[in-house]
């Protein structure tokens, strides 16, 4: 899962973004206004975490821009402002939660998953889709009780894919989604097709049906129905 870290402290920063890879998230980062608003502006991610009090500009600025371009993303505003008044706007500007500093980082942690889990999993931890049943916090998944043994890419592709089932993710969407800015570095989507293969062999070795569908030129689809 991609995030976005708008955050101008540096020490904030790095904390933030060891304790998140450490639970598994793609973390990209922004420390200034211009910065957090091109890549909130040009890229999607499955949660924003956004300081409002950023070099060059308001981050309930960016909150109103980022609602007329990518309305109902999923943000969870960190501030040291203390005003209930900068709560209150910030919530009525889209953003999902609101957690003052200073914080923990397990609490931010269990604030990103409930927020992915509601807006992506139907609120649950546990998805079951025909034969496929997934445990997303505990990171495990099996087919009719098979365990499948996946590496962390092929899982967070999985998620990805269900996530958006019946829809087309494109190749370059799911390239963004594994490596973040890395993505910008690839001249070829060769990582995101041997990704693909290798999760769709792994499903159909555990006798899964073929869920994962190419649609020529665009992505990938995960879809029961066709299955």
């Amino acid at each position: 899962m991609k995030l976005l870290l708008v955050e101008d402290e540096p020490d904030l920063l790095a904390s933030l973004v060891s304790y998140l890879r450490a639970q598994h998230y793609v973390c990209e980062v922004a420390t200034t206004f211009a910065q957090a608003q091109e890549k909130m502006l040009l890229h999607s991610y499955e949660c924003i975490v956004l300081d409002l009090g950023l070099p060059g500009g308001d981050g309930l600025d960016l909150l109103r821009e980022l609602q007329k371009h990518h309305p109902g993303a999923a943000v969870i505003i960190t501030s040291a402002r203390a005003a209930v008044g900068d709560r209150i706007a910030g919530l009525e500007l889209g953003a999902d939660d609101y957690l003052p500093k200073p914080f923990y980082l397990p609490e931010l942690s269990a604030r990103i998953a409930a927020l992915v889990r509601r807006r992506h999993y139907q609120g649950t931890n546990l998805l079951c889709v025909g034969e496929l049943r997934v445990d997303v916090p505990a990171r495990r998944a099996a087919v009719a009780e098979r365990p499948l043994t996946l590496t962390r890419t092929e899982f967070d592709l999985l998620l990805l894919l269900l996530a958006n089932q019946g829809r087309v993710v494109t190749k370059g969407a799911i390239a963004e989604h594994l490596s973040g800015d890395a993505a910008e570095q690839f001249d070829t989507f060769e990582n995101v097709y041997a990704h693909v293969k290798n999760l769709k062999r792994k499903l159909t070795e555990a006798g899964a049906p073929s869920y994962i569908r190419m649609v020529y030129g665009l992505g990938y689809r995960f879809d029961v129905s066709e299955a």
